[in-house]
């Protein structure tokens, strides 16, 4: 069964930088495209960044883009966001899963990120 973990979330301050990593097993990770996605109080799920499954191929929701970056290491079977340049409209559970996300994966359990201004 394919599993996905997000950490690295927390508290941060307006501006402030914060790395997250996905540890993902159950599947052959170096074959997936990926992706990070986000999900605010009272907001649907959004799509964040992704990535294709060799890392060379990225791309990035308009208000992420220049602020965020995804990247992969496929040896370690992970995930990662660099997130700089945070705003208090960051403030979201995030998570990764495949992209597109298949029905059959279930969701992690996602890292707090939250912004303060």
């Amino acid at each position: 069964q394919v599993q996905l973990v997000e950490s690295g979330g927390g508290l941060v301050q307006a501006g402030g930088s914060l790395r997250l990593s996905c540890a993902v097993s159950g599947l052959t990770f170096g074959t997936n495209a990926m992706g990070w996605f986000r999900q605010a109080p009272g907001k649907k799920r959004e799509i964040v960044a992704t990535i294709n499954w060799s890392g060379t191929t990225t791309d990035y929701a308009n208000s992420m883009k220049g602020r965020f970056t995804i990247s992969r290491d496929n040896a370690k079977n992970s995930l990662y966001l660099q997130m700089n340049s945070l705003k208090p409209e960051d403030t979201a559970v995030y998570y990764c899963n495949l992209n597109p996300p298949p029905a059959s994966v279930p969701w992690g359990q996602g890292t707090q990120v939250t912004v303060s201004s």
